[in-house]
């Protein structure tokens, strides 16, 4: 079974979300949409999905350095794990501010900034690259001698409280505003004006951003986002594109030394026979957010479906150690196929209703192959036919819906 804090912490996840978005229907605050919240999640499924292979280099890397040069050998106990909490969060610290200030870096923490709202769901908009580029910010807890399994928890609960700090629901917190990561001082990290960008690095304490110079108290509200919006509801690209645009501005660089100081400079950054760096611009009144829209008959099948994903995304992460390799393989392929499904219905992409059809018939067969065993196989047939008949019904019965919406929106842009 899988023990990460993270993973058993997805129930409550789920229900704190709820409770926010009460909260902000209470005081008319907008701040949940469907398709942004869902992207959210899906950012955070696809994490943790890929991370199932990534932990080879994140924690295989630390064993190794723990087993063969930690310096000593720590003990376990509870002021040890205080000591390992706050050195764990500096080390944090600096891998969160390189992931800022260094281009490359910045294609794998881009991600968890991309949406344009501020809510719980945020927080689960975690990318699939990041560690590849942070894991040796936390190496030096190794050589001094912290146990592997100790870092695994204190990492998995510095996470964990950085979830709560994703909120517009509380406001300033007085006296531990001095020293604690608080929503207020997180809104600004995730503000694309330029007063707040690149401010406010902590996970759990704010002191490493007031000792180092990174520090911005929260004035007027943040606009949310980054300052080149992704504008998709696509999981997958928004892992890739900045990516993307590195590959394509770094094909207009001439030589060598300019394409590596393009890769570690700070995002932004040209050779000056190109423009040279590209400051922040202030957000200004034609700013809109990225939104689409669709009938609700789909974002009820939407609804649907993701609640059907995400079963089979809890069983699939709390049952990784029953599980062999080309079954982990073949389900993390359908869960990532799904939610980019997903992003098709929303954006009204041409290609999603046949690939949908396919992808639900995939998605029955696969739940049959998880079921074997688990349950009765009449029940098995039964559940198998009710997904399969309910989906395919609900894409059936909408259709008129969905092509008289289609005309419209060829007529008028969908955008805003």
């Amino acid at each position: 079974m899988n023990l990460s804090p993270v993973v058993i912490a997805i129930p409550m996840y789920f229900i704190l979300m709820g409770i926010e978005l009460l909260v902000l229907r209470f005081q008319k605050n907008p701040s949940y949409r469907l398709n942004d919240a869902i992207t959210n999640i899906n950012c955070g499924v696809i994490s943790q999905v890929t991370g199932v292979f990534l932990k080879v280099l994140s924690i295989g890397v630390y064993t190794f350095f723990f087993q063969k040069f930690a310096f000593f050998q720590i003990p376990n106990n509870i002021w040890t794990f205080f000591i390992l909490f706050f050195l764990y969060d500096f080390c944090y610290y600096w891998a969160h501010r390189m992931s800022h200030e260094i281009n490359l870096f910045w294609g794998g923490h881009v991600v968890h900034h991309s949406s344009e709202e501020y809510n719980l769901s945020v927080a689960l908009r975690q990318s699939s690259t990041q560690t590849i580029w942070t894991f040796m910010f936390y190496l030096p807890l190794a050589f001094i001698g912290f146990d592997p399994v100790f870092l695994v928890l204190v990492s998995g609960l510095n996470l964990l409280y950085q979830f709560w700090i994703h909120t517009e629901v509380i406001g300033k917190m007085g006296f531990l505003e001095k020293f604690m990561n608080t929503p207020s001082h997180h809104r600004v990290h995730h503000g694309r004006n330029p007063k707040y960008i690149d401010k406010n690095h902590g996970g759990t304490f704010i002191i490493f951003d007031k000792w180092f110079g990174t520090f911005q108290e929260e004035e007027e509200r943040p606009t949310y986002g980054i300052t080149t919006p992704v504008n998709s509801w696509n999981p997958v690209w928004v892992n890739i594109a900045h990516y993307a645009n590195m590959k394509q501005e770094i094909s207009m660089i001439k030589n060598w030394k300019d394409k590596i100081r393009y890769l570690f400079n700070k995002p932004g950054w040209l050779p000056a026979y190109l423009g040279g760096y590209r400051p922040v611009k202030d957000v200004g009144p034609e700013y809109r957010k990225f939104d689409t829209v669709v009938p609700p008959p789909l974002n009820w099948y939407v609804f649907f479906q993701y609640v059907i994903l995400m079963g089979l995304t809890a069983f699939f992460l709390f049952n990784l150690d029953k599980i062999d390799a080309a079954t982990k393989v073949g389900l993390s392929f359908l869960i990532i196929w799904t939610t980019v499904s997903f992003s098709g219905i929303f954006e009204q992409n041409k290609w999603y209703h046949l690939q949908e059809i396919i992808r639900v018939a995939v998605f029955a067969v696969s739940i049959w192959f998880v079921l074997v065993g688990l349950i009765p196989e009449n029940i098995s047939k039964f559940i198998l036919f009710a997904y399969a008949g309910v989906s395919y019904i609900w894409l059936w019965y909408n259709s008129g819906t969905v092509k008289k919406f289609q005309t419209a929106v060829n007529k008028t842009p969908q955008n805003v």
